[in-house]
C-alpha cells in the first residue's frame, strides 16, 4: 500500500504559551480520532509532527495514523523557520519512500506548517533549499494563526498561504475540521490515483486565502506581535512566562494621528524543562521598558503574589511576603521595595 505522509510543522514559540497552544493541541487529537474513523484515511495516511520554536524537534515520529497518540506540546524560546524548515527537510529524506522501477513510492507528502508570529532568524537560506529541492514534490500548506504572521515569508515557501482569524474556541473547532476534510479528500484522492492532495473548501471567513504581501526591508529578529518575559519561580526554580500582546492606542491630543505602542498582559504561563532546550541559543538580548507593559501576573508556580521582580542579575522572578528573597537564577539575597518610573527588561525573541 502506497502511503500517503502527512507532516505538521507547528510553531510552539513563546508568543503560542496559553490557550492558543492548548487548543492545537486538542485541535490534533480532534483530527487524529476524526481520520482514524475514516476507511480511506486509515488505509493510507501516514503522520509525524515537527515542532519548532529556537530549535526544531520531531515531536512525533512518521507513523500510521492507526497507531498514531496526540503529544503534549513543549514551548520554546525563537521562532527560528530556517529550524523548523532544516528538521523538516531531514525528515523527508530519511522517510519518503521515492518511487523506482521496483517499486512504486509515496505519494506526494502534505506539510500543514502552522505558524503565528515572524521568524526571529534569517531563513532565506533554507527557504531557498526547500524551494530547489521540496517545492515540486511536497504540498505545502502554511496557515498564519491570527494576522500577525509574515504572509510574505510564508509565499516563497507555498501559493497556498491561509489566514486563520483564531479569535474563539469555535474558530478553532472550524479549522480543525477543514484541517481534517481535507486530509480525508486527499487520501480519497489517492485511493482513486489522482493527485493525492485536495484542500477542503474555505469558508471566508474563518480561514481564507491570504494575499501576498511585500516582504518588509528590515530585518528585525524579535517578534514585535508580542513581548515574553521569562521567569523563575523563587519557591520551586520552575521557569515560567509572561505574555503581553502589542495595543495600538489613538493619541489622547484632538487633531493629532499619532498613535502610541503597549504590550497589555494576557498572562502567566509555567513551562517546563524542555523550554530551554527548544530556545534560541544565539545570545539573542533585547529590552522593553515596563512602562510599555500593563499587568503584571502573579506567579503561575507556585502562587507568590507578584511575579515581576527584577533582580541585580537582571533575571526576572517571583517573590512574597519573605522579608529576605534569594534569586532562583544567582542566589543573590535582598529586599525588594517599589519606586517611581519605568526601567528596562529582557524580553525573549517571542
Amino acid at each position: 500500500m502506497r502511503r500517503l505522509p502527512i507532516y505538521f510543522l507547528i510553531d510552539i514559540s513563546e508568543s503560542m504559551v496559553g490557550d492558543q497552544i492548548q487548543l492545537v493541541e486538542d485541535g490534533m487529537a480532534t483530527i487524529i480520532k476524526a481520520v482514524k474513523s475514516d476507511p480511506y484515511a486509515i488505509e493510507t495516511v501516514w503522520v509525524s509532527i515537527i515542532v519548532f520554536a529556537g530549535q526544531a524537534k520531531t515531536l512525533v515520529p512518521l507513523q500510521e495514523v492507526v497507531s498514531f497518540y496526540p503529544p503534549k506540546f513543549p514551548i520554546g524560546g525563537g521562532t527560528s523557520l530556517s529550524k523548523g524548515l532544516g528538521h523538516l527537510m531531514y525528515e523527508l529524506r530519511r522517510n519518503i519512500v521515492k518511487t523506482t522501477m521496483e517499486q512504486k513510492g509515496d505519494w506526494k507528502p502534505i506539510i500543514f506548517l502552522f505558524t503565528d508570529g515572524v521568524p526571529t532568524d534569517d531563513s532565506q537560506a533554507a527557504i531557498q533549499e526547500w524551494k530547489n529541492n521540496w517545492q515540486r514534490t511536497a504540498n505545502m500548506v502554511a496557515v498564519s494563526f491570527g494576522d500577525e504572521a509574515d504572509t510574505s515569508i510564508l509565499h516563497q515557501l507555498t501559493e497556498n498561504v491561509l489566514l486563520f482569524k483564531n479569535t474563539t474556541q469555535e474558530d478553532y473547532r472550524k479549522f480543525f475540521k477543514w484541517v481534517t476534510d481535507s486530509i480525508k479528500t486527499s487520501s480519497i484522492s489517492v485511493e482513486n490515483n489522482q493527485s493525492g492532495f485536495e484542500m477542503a473548501n474555505l469558508d471566508g471567513e474563518t480561514l481564507s486565502k491570504a494575499e501576498v504581501t511585500k516582504s518588509p526591508q528590515n530585518k528585525q529578529f524579535a517578534d514585535s506581535n508580542f513581548v515574553v518575559l521569562a521567569g523563575k519561580c523563587q519557591n520551586t526554580k520552575r521557569n515560567y512566562l509572561m505574555k503581553y500582546k502589542r495595543v495600538i492606542n489613538p493619541s489622547q491630543i484632538e487633531g493629532l494621528s499619532l498613535q502610541t505602542v503597549s504590550y497589555r498582559l494576557v498572562g502567566g504561563f509555567q513551562v517546563d524543562n524542555t523550554y530551554t532546550e527548544l530556545s534560541d541559543d544565539s545570545g539573542f538580548s533585547a529590552k522593553v521598558n515596563t512602562d510599555e507593559l500593563m499587568g503584571a501576573p502573579a506567579c503561575p508556580c507556585c502562587g507568590n503574589q507578584y511575579g515581576f521582580a527584577m533582580c541585580q542579575c537582571q533575571k526576572i522572578h517571583c517573590i512574597g511576603n519573605e522579608e529576605v528573597s534569594t534569586c532562583p537564577w544567582c542566589g543573590n539575597q535582598g529586599k525588594y521595595g517599589s519606586g517611581e518610573g519605568g526601567f528596562d527588561v529582557n524580553r525573549t525573541q517571542g
